[in-house]
């Protein structure tokens, strides 16, 4: 820090002990420009009717400007400036960010880069990379002034959240404390179509960061309410009890779904974002527990409604919608009939892939889910080779055999005759076993 700056900030301490507020004026853009000065001087706020002139003898006004007084010390000139405390005044002007003095000090090419003013601004270059610093310095900042490079183009918020997930560094802080005073000029004025077009530029392994971004920056609640919403909504985690809240389980899934095959599935990660949205019209708390039942019809029909708002396309739209409705069917232990009956779900891949990030996102049990992993490849295998048409009871009935290994010898003998066509009703299932089992007794 420059001493000028220091002795500054000591002045701010004198006036805050004696009641008045003060405070150093946009003291990094200040920090810069004293490194191009030859006389340091430092511009201070404070409230006007601070009596200066008692408080630092020293002190002299100049009451043709809107100085309040001048002030020098150690070879540093300081200004004291007033802080505007009309009721009627806007906010931000509580706040100077920069002086006549301080704009005198800067050149063209300065002012442009701080982006003070419309006049004389750059053209955007439609670079990506425009209106940020290098990246080399390890966080994602906005060129300049923050606030006033986003004031040129609020989609730079969008973007920045965009670098910040898919590159994994952080966002620096002035940047950061930007973009959450903009979070509803961003949604004003940037369209939803350029919002999306950078979402859908965000990887499929990073849109957990990227959703908590926007919603920490209080953006997800004006675009997504609905799924901003489910940070309201407890749940029980798993069997073994605790509860968490539906938003951060969404989030974890989301950020498992793209761990194995699906490493680049985009569509299929953004539906997992969408999977939980219908608890927030279902959920009711009941006898000590919170039940969503048919959550899923439900989310569906509102993420339909969703991805309209946000432009995505019919296919696309149809695509999520399906998965969201069909994303429980594998949760449950399938017979040999509800394993047919999925795998004849269209994107059966991906709704298995979302069954294994929710178990995971809430470390749940796999007993269910590893006993339909085992039986899908039974799907493959014709119903009638996979089970007689006749049971052992069936079988002692017809053949008057009593219960012992020679009705398990005809029910595999029965078995095969179906696998091999010989047996295809269950008449001749019955024609068959009698046969058999009178072949066997003679």
């Amino acid at each position: 820090m420059h001493e000028a700056v220091k002795e500054a900030i000591g002045l701010c301490k004198t006036l805050l002990r004696n009641g008045y507020d003060a405070y150093v004026i946009n003291a990094p853009l200040q920090q810069h420009l004293l490194k191009k000065s030859q006389r340091p001087a430092v511009d201070i706020a404070c409230e006007p009717d601070v009596p200066l002139l008692k408080l630092f003898p020293k002190a002299y006004t100049e009451p043709e400007k809107r100085i309040l007084a001048k002030l020098e010390e150690s070879g540093i000139l300081f200004r004291f400036y007033p802080i505007e405390i009309a009721e009627g005044a806007h906010p931000e002007l509580s706040l100077l960010r920069v002086t006549p003095s301080m704009a005198q000090l800067m050149d063209p090419q300065t002012r442009l880069q701080l982006r003070l003013t419309g006049f004389g601004s750059p053209a955007p270059s439609g670079e990506a990379y425009d209106g940020f610093e290098d990246f080399k310095s390890g966080c994602i900042r906005l060129t300049g002034l923050p606030d006033e490079t986003l004031r040129h183009n609020y989609l730079l918020a969008i973007r920045a959240l965009r670098f910040v997930a898919n590159y994994d560094i952080p966002v620096e802080p002035n940047t950061w404390l930007a973009i959450v005073r903009a979070s509803s000029r961003v949604l004003d004025y940037v369209a939803l179509t350029d919002i999306m077009d950078e979402w859908r530029k965000v990887a499929a392994e990073s849109l957990y960061r990227f959703v908590r971004l926007l919603y920490d920056a209080h953006i997800l609640q004006g675009l997504i309410p609905e799924v901003a919403a489910l940070s309201c909504i407890r749940q029980q985690r798993n069997e073994e009890g605790g509860e968490e809240s539906v938003f951060e389980h969404t989030l974890n899934c989301v950020r498992h779904y793209p761990e194995e095959d699906f490493h680049y599935d985009w569509l299929g990660t953004m539906a997992m974002l969408f999977h939980d949205v219908g608890k927030l019209y279902t959920g009711e708390f009941f006898d000590g527990q919170w039940t969503f039942y048919q959550h899923h019809r439900v989310g569906a029909k509102v993420t339909r409604k969703i991805l309209r708002r946000l432009h995505f396309n019919t296919e696309d739209i149809d695509l999520l919608c399906h998965l969201v409705s069909n994303h429980m069917r594998f949760h449950f232990m399938l017979t040999d009939r509800g394993i047919r009956r999925f795998k004849s779900l269209d994107e059966y891949p991906r709704l298995i892939a979302m069954a294994r990030a929710d178990l995971r996102a809430r470390n749940g049990s796999y007993t269910s889910f590893n006993h339909n992993i085992k039986y899908l490849d039974r799907a493959e295998t014709p119903e009638q080779m996979l089970e007689p048409l006749l049971n052992g009871n069936e079988i002692m009935t017809e053949t008057s055999l009593a219960p012992g290994p020679q009705v398990g010898i005809i029910r595999g003998a029965l078995l095969r005759a179906q696998i091999a066509g010989d047996v295809t009703d269950r008449q001749s299932a019955i024609d068959f076993v009698k046969a058999y089992a009178k072949k066997s007794v003679g």
